[in-house]
Protein backbone atom coordinates (compact mmCIF):
# COMPACT_ATOMS: atom_id res chain seq x y z
CA UNK A 1 0.00 0.00 0.00
CA UNK A 2 2.92 2.52 0.77
CA UNK A 3 3.84 2.27 -3.15
CA UNK A 4 0.98 2.95 -3.90
CA UNK A 5 0.72 5.92 -1.79
CA UNK A 6 3.89 7.01 -3.40
CA UNK A 7 2.63 6.94 -6.68
CA UNK A 8 -0.45 9.06 -5.85
CA UNK A 9 1.75 11.43 -3.82
CA UNK A 10 3.49 12.01 -7.43
CA UNK A 11 0.28 12.59 -9.32
CA UNK A 12 -0.63 14.73 -6.45
CA UNK A 13 2.72 16.61 -6.91
CA UNK A 14 2.60 16.71 -10.99
CA UNK A 15 -0.92 18.25 -10.55
CA UNK A 16 0.02 20.92 -7.80
CA UNK A 17 3.06 21.99 -9.61
CA UNK A 18 2.96 21.73 -13.65
CA UNK A 19 -1.12 22.68 -13.55
CA UNK A 20 -2.59 24.47 -10.70
CA UNK A 21 0.26 26.59 -9.70
CA UNK A 22 0.90 28.30 -13.49
CA UNK A 23 -2.75 28.93 -13.82
CA UNK A 24 -3.05 30.05 -10.07
CA UNK A 25 0.23 32.77 -11.40
CA UNK A 26 -1.58 33.53 -14.70
CA UNK A 27 -5.19 34.11 -12.87
CA UNK A 28 -5.99 33.31 -16.43
CA UNK A 29 -8.35 30.19 -16.18
CA UNK A 30 -12.07 30.95 -17.80
CA UNK A 31 -14.48 30.78 -14.69
CA UNK A 32 -18.23 29.80 -14.02
CA UNK A 33 -20.88 28.84 -11.56
CA UNK A 34 -22.37 25.60 -10.54
CA UNK A 35 -26.00 25.30 -9.86
CA UNK A 36 -25.68 25.48 -6.26
CA UNK A 37 -23.11 29.22 -7.03
CA UNK A 38 -20.10 28.09 -6.29
CA UNK A 39 -16.64 28.67 -8.30
CA UNK A 40 -15.67 26.37 -11.14
CA UNK A 41 -13.04 27.02 -13.45
CA UNK A 42 -11.38 25.69 -16.15
CA UNK A 43 -8.29 24.69 -13.91
CA UNK A 44 -10.52 22.34 -11.88
CA UNK A 45 -11.64 20.71 -14.92
CA UNK A 46 -8.59 19.59 -16.02
CA UNK A 47 -6.72 18.66 -12.91
CA UNK A 48 -9.70 16.25 -12.32
CA UNK A 49 -9.37 14.87 -16.02
CA UNK A 50 -5.64 14.64 -15.34
CA UNK A 51 -5.76 12.76 -11.63
CA UNK A 52 -8.82 10.57 -12.91
CA UNK A 53 -6.40 9.56 -16.30
CA UNK A 54 -3.80 8.62 -14.18
CA UNK A 55 -5.57 6.76 -11.74
CA UNK A 56 -7.02 4.98 -13.96
CA UNK A 57 -3.74 4.33 -15.83
CA UNK A 58 -2.16 2.75 -11.95
CA UNK A 59 -5.73 0.69 -11.25
CA UNK A 60 -7.92 0.96 -14.42
CA UNK A 61 -10.43 -1.32 -12.21
CA UNK A 62 -11.05 1.23 -9.47
CA UNK A 63 -14.15 3.28 -9.34
CA UNK A 64 -13.63 6.85 -9.22
CA UNK A 65 -15.80 10.09 -7.21
CA UNK A 66 -14.95 13.52 -8.16
CA UNK A 67 -16.22 17.09 -7.46
CA UNK A 68 -16.39 18.31 -11.08
CA UNK A 69 -18.72 15.04 -11.84
CA UNK A 70 -22.25 15.36 -11.79
CA UNK A 71 -24.32 14.44 -8.52
CA UNK A 72 -25.89 11.48 -10.49
CA UNK A 73 -22.31 10.47 -11.40
CA UNK A 74 -20.99 10.92 -7.94
CA UNK A 75 -24.08 8.76 -6.30
CA UNK A 76 -23.57 5.76 -8.72
CA UNK A 77 -19.89 5.68 -7.68
CA UNK A 78 -20.82 6.08 -4.19
CA UNK A 79 -23.24 2.99 -3.86
CA UNK A 80 -21.70 1.05 -6.85
CA UNK A 81 -19.77 -0.66 -3.93
CA UNK A 82 -15.96 -2.05 -3.60
CA UNK A 83 -13.13 0.80 -3.76
CA UNK A 84 -13.18 3.93 -5.43
CA UNK A 85 -11.01 7.16 -5.24
CA UNK A 86 -12.40 10.34 -3.96
CA UNK A 87 -10.95 13.33 -5.70
CA UNK A 88 -11.43 16.99 -4.70
CA UNK A 89 -8.63 18.49 -7.69
CA UNK A 90 -8.81 21.87 -6.45
CA UNK A 91 -9.98 22.10 -2.95
CA UNK A 92 -10.36 26.23 -2.26
CA UNK A 93 -11.44 27.54 -5.92
CA UNK A 94 -12.96 30.66 -4.54
CA UNK A 95 -8.94 31.72 -2.60
CA UNK A 96 -7.25 30.31 -5.82
CA UNK A 97 -9.37 32.64 -7.76
CA UNK A 98 -9.11 35.75 -6.25
CA UNK A 99 -5.93 35.34 -5.48
CA UNK A 100 -5.06 33.77 -2.18
CA UNK A 101 -2.42 31.32 -1.46
CA UNK A 102 -4.45 28.61 0.33
CA UNK A 103 -5.72 25.50 -2.14
CA UNK A 104 -4.84 21.95 -2.25
CA UNK A 105 -5.07 18.69 -4.07
CA UNK A 106 -6.96 15.74 -1.99
CA UNK A 107 -7.24 12.24 -2.90
CA UNK A 108 -8.37 9.10 -0.73
CA UNK A 109 -8.73 5.36 -1.44
CA UNK A 110 -12.12 4.16 -0.36
CA UNK A 111 -12.75 0.65 0.33
CA UNK A 112 -15.35 -1.30 2.21
CA UNK A 113 -16.86 2.12 3.10
CA UNK A 114 -13.98 4.07 4.86
CA UNK A 115 -11.04 5.63 3.75
CA UNK A 116 -7.59 3.42 3.31
CA UNK A 117 -4.82 5.97 1.66
CA UNK A 118 -5.18 9.51 1.49
CA UNK A 119 -2.92 12.56 0.34
CA UNK A 120 -3.94 16.14 0.17
CA UNK A 121 -1.17 18.08 -1.21
CA UNK A 122 -0.33 21.74 -1.07
CA UNK A 123 0.92 23.23 -4.07
CA UNK A 124 2.12 26.84 -2.57
CA UNK A 125 4.31 25.48 -0.02
CA UNK A 126 5.26 22.26 -1.33
CA UNK A 127 4.00 20.23 1.60
CA UNK A 128 2.50 16.48 1.28
CA UNK A 129 0.31 15.41 3.59
CA UNK A 130 -0.33 11.46 3.53
CA UNK A 131 -1.33 8.40 5.01
CA UNK A 132 -1.86 4.41 4.87
CA UNK A 133 -5.01 2.96 7.19
CA UNK A 134 -2.72 1.88 9.97
CA UNK A 135 0.30 3.58 9.19
CA UNK A 136 0.92 7.09 10.81
CA UNK A 137 0.86 10.17 9.25
CA UNK A 138 3.20 11.36 7.09
CA UNK A 139 4.82 14.83 6.18
CA UNK A 140 6.69 15.42 3.36
CA UNK A 141 6.89 11.64 3.21
CA UNK A 142 8.33 11.82 6.80
CA UNK A 143 6.79 9.43 9.91
CA UNK A 144 5.19 12.95 12.31
CA UNK A 145 4.50 11.79 15.57
CA UNK A 146 1.70 13.96 16.88
CA UNK A 147 2.45 15.79 20.29
CA UNK A 148 -0.78 15.14 22.63
CA UNK A 149 -2.66 18.19 23.16
CA UNK A 150 -4.02 18.59 27.02
CA UNK A 151 -5.63 21.92 27.70
CA UNK A 152 -8.98 23.21 27.71
CA UNK A 153 -11.92 24.57 24.80
CA UNK A 154 -11.14 27.72 26.28
CA UNK A 155 -7.36 27.97 25.47
CA UNK A 156 -7.49 26.40 21.90
CA UNK A 157 -7.65 27.38 18.28
CA UNK A 158 -9.28 26.08 15.35
CA UNK A 159 -11.65 26.21 12.48
CA UNK A 160 -15.29 27.18 12.32
CA UNK A 161 -17.54 27.37 9.34
CA UNK A 162 -20.31 29.72 10.82
CA UNK A 163 -21.96 29.94 7.28
CA UNK A 164 -22.88 26.01 7.43
CA UNK A 165 -24.20 25.98 11.20
CA UNK A 166 -27.63 25.99 12.68
CA UNK A 167 -28.81 29.83 13.78
CA UNK A 168 -29.03 29.19 17.29
CA UNK A 169 -25.46 27.43 17.41
CA UNK A 170 -23.92 30.11 15.20
CA UNK A 171 -25.41 32.90 17.38
CA UNK A 172 -23.80 30.81 20.58
CA UNK A 173 -20.71 30.88 19.14
CA UNK A 174 -20.29 34.27 18.27
CA UNK A 175 -21.44 35.57 21.66
CA UNK A 176 -19.69 33.29 23.79
CA UNK A 177 -16.65 32.96 24.68
CA UNK A 178 -15.62 28.80 24.38
CA UNK A 179 -12.53 28.83 22.29
CA UNK A 180 -9.84 31.11 22.29
CA UNK A 181 -10.27 32.45 18.73
CA UNK A 182 -11.49 30.53 15.52
CA UNK A 183 -10.07 30.81 11.92
CA UNK A 184 -11.94 29.65 8.35
CA UNK A 185 -9.18 29.35 5.56
CA UNK A 186 -11.48 28.68 2.39
CA UNK A 187 -10.17 25.57 2.06
CA UNK A 188 -11.78 22.63 4.08
CA UNK A 189 -8.23 19.99 2.85
CA UNK A 190 -5.98 22.61 4.29
CA UNK A 191 -7.95 22.61 7.43
CA UNK A 192 -7.48 18.52 7.81
CA UNK A 193 -4.01 18.52 7.41
CA UNK A 194 -2.78 20.86 9.46
CA UNK A 195 -5.35 19.64 12.19
CA UNK A 196 -3.38 16.41 11.76
CA UNK A 197 -0.53 17.86 11.67
CA UNK A 198 -1.21 19.82 15.26
CA UNK A 199 -1.47 23.54 13.82
CA UNK A 200 -5.18 24.22 15.35
CA UNK A 201 -7.12 21.77 17.94
CA UNK A 202 -10.24 21.38 16.13
CA UNK A 203 -12.35 21.55 13.02
CA UNK A 204 -16.13 22.42 13.15
CA UNK A 205 -18.54 21.84 9.97
CA UNK A 206 -21.79 21.86 9.48
CA UNK A 207 -21.66 19.95 5.78
CA UNK A 208 -18.93 19.08 4.28
CA UNK A 209 -18.75 17.21 1.01
CA UNK A 210 -17.49 13.93 0.51
CA UNK A 211 -14.59 14.95 -0.94
CA UNK A 212 -13.67 17.22 1.86
CA UNK A 213 -13.20 15.37 4.27
CA UNK A 214 -12.55 11.69 2.87
CA UNK A 215 -8.63 12.26 2.58
CA UNK A 216 -8.29 14.55 5.19
CA UNK A 217 -10.42 12.37 8.05
CA UNK A 218 -7.54 9.26 7.48
CA UNK A 219 -4.96 11.82 8.60
CA UNK A 220 -6.81 13.38 11.41
CA UNK A 221 -7.19 9.66 13.05
CA UNK A 222 -3.83 8.72 11.60
CA UNK A 223 -2.84 11.83 13.84
CA UNK A 224 -4.48 10.24 16.74
CA UNK A 225 -7.25 12.83 16.34
CA UNK A 226 -10.91 12.41 16.92
CA UNK A 227 -14.04 12.36 14.50
CA UNK A 228 -17.47 12.59 14.50
CA UNK A 229 -20.58 13.86 13.32
CA UNK A 230 -22.66 15.92 15.19
CA UNK A 231 -24.50 13.11 16.35
CA UNK A 232 -21.16 11.55 18.13
CA UNK A 233 -21.48 8.75 15.30
CA UNK A 234 -18.56 8.29 12.65
CA UNK A 235 -18.66 10.05 9.05
CA UNK A 236 -18.04 6.93 7.12
CA UNK A 237 -21.02 5.23 9.49
CA UNK A 238 -23.12 5.02 6.34
CA UNK A 239 -22.49 5.87 3.02
CA UNK A 240 -23.17 9.66 2.29
CA UNK A 241 -22.27 12.57 0.08
CA UNK A 242 -22.27 15.05 2.65
CA UNK A 243 -22.12 15.05 6.47
CA UNK A 244 -21.37 17.91 9.49
CA UNK A 245 -17.99 17.47 11.26
CA UNK A 246 -16.59 17.76 14.44
CA UNK A 247 -13.01 17.14 14.35
CA UNK A 248 -10.50 17.65 17.34
CA UNK A 249 -6.94 16.50 18.61
CA UNK A 250 -8.47 14.44 21.54
CA UNK A 251 -11.61 13.14 23.07
CA UNK A 252 -12.44 15.30 25.57
CA UNK A 253 -12.53 18.28 23.08
CA UNK A 254 -15.07 16.48 21.08
CA UNK A 255 -17.17 15.60 24.00
CA UNK A 256 -17.10 19.32 24.57
CA UNK A 257 -18.09 20.21 21.12
CA UNK A 258 -20.60 17.71 21.50
CA UNK A 259 -22.23 18.93 24.18
CA UNK A 260 -22.37 22.64 22.70
CA UNK A 261 -24.13 21.08 19.45
CA UNK A 262 -26.61 19.32 21.45
CA UNK A 263 -27.08 22.05 23.65
CA UNK A 264 -27.90 24.81 20.40
CA UNK A 265 -29.93 22.29 18.36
Amino acid sequence: MLSLLSQVENIAKEVGQHILLPAFISQTSIQTRKSDGSIVTETDEKAQAFIQQALHDIHPNIGFLGEEMSEEEQRKALHHGGKFWCVDPLDGTGNFTTPMPLFAISIALIKDGKPVLACIYDPVRDEMFSAVLGSGLRINQETYTPIPIDKPLSDCIGFVDFKRLKQPLAIQLVTKKHYRSQRNIGTCALEWAWLAAGRSQFIVHGGQKLWDYAAGLLLAEEADCVVTDFSGNHPFVEARLSCPILATTNTSLNQAWLCLVDENN
